[in-house]
C-alpha cells in the first residue's frame, strides 16, 4: 500500500472517529436548546393563563357578583376565564393545550386524569415544588408537559368550595352539591397545566444535526483531497523519482543525472544524500576502472 494511502486511511479514521464525537455533541445541544425553546413557550402560555387568572379574580368578578344571585355566570371564576381564552389557542394550534386540572372539581370536565393526578399528588406531597416538567409519549408523538400548583390562596375561593351550604344556590342548582366541595385555604387542589407537541422543536433539531453533519463531512472530503494532492507532489512523486533513480544505479547505470529538488525539507535531504551516494559510487568505479 502506498504511503500517502496510508496516511488517508489514518486521517479518514480519525476523522470518522471526530465525526462521531461531533454528532454526539451536536444532538445533545440540538435536542436539549429544542426542550428548552418548547419549555419556554409553556411558562409563556402558563404566564399568559395566570394573568387573565388575576384579571378575572380583581375586575371581571366583583362586577358580576350581583347577577349571580340571579343565575350563575361562569365567566366569573378565574380558572374558566383562564381555560375559555386557551381554547381560542386550542382552535389555531390543535396541539398545545392548556387545562386546570383538579382532584375534586365542581365541573366534572375540570376532573384530572389519571397522569394530572399525579402530577397534582407529587405537588401535594412536597409543597416546596414549584413547578414540574414532564416529558410524555403519547399516540399522537413525544409532549413536553409544564405544571404548577393551584393552592387556594385566598378567602374568596372558599365562599365557592367549603361547603354546599356556604356556595352560591345558583352554583350549586347548576353543579350539584357533590363535588368541588371540602376546600381549605393553602391546600392545592389542582394544578395548571400546558402541554406542548415536541415534533416540530425536535424536527427542526433533526435537520440542523443534518445539515451540519453534511458540511463537516463535505469539510473532511475537501480536506482528505487537498491533503491527498500535496502528499501525491510533496512526498509520493518525489520519493517515486528518487526510487526510480536508485534502482537504475544499482543497475550499473551510473550516469544518471542527478535527481534535483530545492527544498529544504526531508525530501531535499534525501535528494541530496542520493545524489551524494551516487557520485561516491561513480568515484569509486571510476578508480577501480584505472587500477585494473
Amino acid at each position: 500500500m502506498k504511503i500517502r494511502w496510508k496516511i488517508d486511511l489514518a486521517i479518514s479514521g480519525a476523522f470518522l472517529v471526530g465525526l462521531a464525537l461531533a454528532g454526539v455533541g451536536a444532538y445533545t445541544i440540538l435536542t436539549k436548546n429544542a426542550l428548552e425553546d418548547s419549555l419556554q413557550n409553556a411558562r409563556i402560555m402558563i404566564e399568559s393563563a395566570s394573568a387573565i387568572r388575576s384579571y378575572t379574580a380583581e375586575s371581571i368578578k366583583p362586577l358580576l357578583e350581583p347577577q349571580m344571585k340571579v343565575e350563575f355566570l361562569p365567566h366569573s371564576i378565574p380558572s374558566f376565564a383562564a381555560q375559555t381564552n386557551f381554547k381560542m389557542v386550542h382552535q389555531k394550534l390543535p396541539d398545545y393545550t392548556y387545562r386546570e386540572p383538579t382532584l375534586n372539581p365542581t365541573n366534572i370536565n375540570d376532573r384530572a386524569v389519571d397522569w394530572e393526578a399525579d402530577i397534582i399528588n407529587d405537588f401535594r406531597n412536597d409543597a416546596s415544588k414549584a413547578e414540574s416538567v414532564v416529558t410524555r409519549d403519547t399516540p399522537s408523538g413525544r409532549f413536553l408537559t409544564l405544571a404548577r400548583p393551584l393552592k387556594v390562596g385566598s378567602l374568596a375561593c372558599l365562599s365557592c368550595h367549603s361547603t354546599a351550604d356556604k356556595a352560591p344556590a345558583t352554583m350549586v342548582a347548576l353543579y350539584g352539591s357533590q363535588n368541588g366541595f371540602g376546600w381549605k385555604q393553602g391546600d392545592i387542589v389542582g394544578a395548571q397545566v400546558v402541554s406542548i407537541p415536541l415534533t416540530v422543536p425536535l424536527s427542526r433539531a433533526y435537520q440542523a444535526l443534518l445539515w451540519f453533519m453534511l458540511i463537516l463531512a463535505g469539510t473532511f472530503v475537501v480536506t482528505i483531497v487537498m491533503v491527498d494532492l500535496l502528499l501525491r507532489a510533496l512526498i509520493a512523486k518525489p520519493v517515486a523519482e528518487i526510487s526510480e533513480m536508485a534502482d537504475r544505479v544499482s543497475m550499473g547505470q551510473l550516469d544518471t543525472p542527478e535527481y534535483v529538488h530545492n527544498s529544504r525539507d526531508e525530501v531535499g535531504s534525501l535528494s541530496m544524500s542520493f545524489n551524494r551516494m551516487r557520485r561516491s559510487l561513480q568515484n569509486a568505479m571510476t578508480m577501480l576502472e584505472e587500477q585494473s
